[in-house]
């Protein structure tokens, strides 16, 4: 018994250190230096895990990134300039916000294009079954003759029914 204890204990030593294995901590001269780390980690993409942001992903560029990061807060470069550096590296897509640019405009107006898209073609659909033109309901001449036929049968049974009441 006190050896599956020990075992026990060394396992939950192991699962325990292997859990602290992907915090970071870093130290900032000022509160305003680490709101502007946690905003970047969080505005900031993970190249490798595609729609994963840096404070979310735990693979080892994300680490480099947030190191790297650190860095240029503690260099006390604009917030610009580390935009800059960052897309210059990873380019654009490390951005969830990338600027107006000519390859980007399918992303910033390829949806509003689809739902114009969208509207012109259901308008299409409306204008054409609005213009077909829908005889007897859509029914040939010989089934037309036979509805009129039956109903009007049934409309002289009827008659017959409530004269028989009487």
């Amino acid at each position: 018994m006190p050896k599956f204890l020990s075992f026990l204990a060394l396992i939950l030593v192991f699962v325990a250190s292997t859990g602290q294995a992907g915090i970071d901590t870093y130290e900032f001269d000022t509160q305003e230096d680490r709101d502007r780390y946690n905003r970047f980690i969080d505005e900031l993409r993970c190249p490798k895990c595609k729609n994963q942001n840096l404070a979310g992903s735990n693979a080892p560029i994300a680490q480099d990134l947030r190191r790297e990061l650190y860095r240029l807060i503690q260099e006390d470069q604009s917030d610009d300039d580390i935009v800059e550096f960052m897309v210059a590296r990873y380019g654009d897509f490390v951005l969830y916000r990338p600027p107006l640019q000519k390859n980007t405009y399918v992303l910033w107006y390829g949806p509003i294009a689809m739902l114009l898209l969208g509207i012109v073609i259901l308008a299409l659909i409306i204008y054409r079954r609005s213009k077909t033109p829908n005889i007897n309901g859509g029914l040939t001449d010989g089934e037309q003759e036979r509805l009129e036929a039956f109903l009007s049968a049934t409309k002289q049974s009827e008659l017959n029914q409530q004269t028989n009441k009487k």
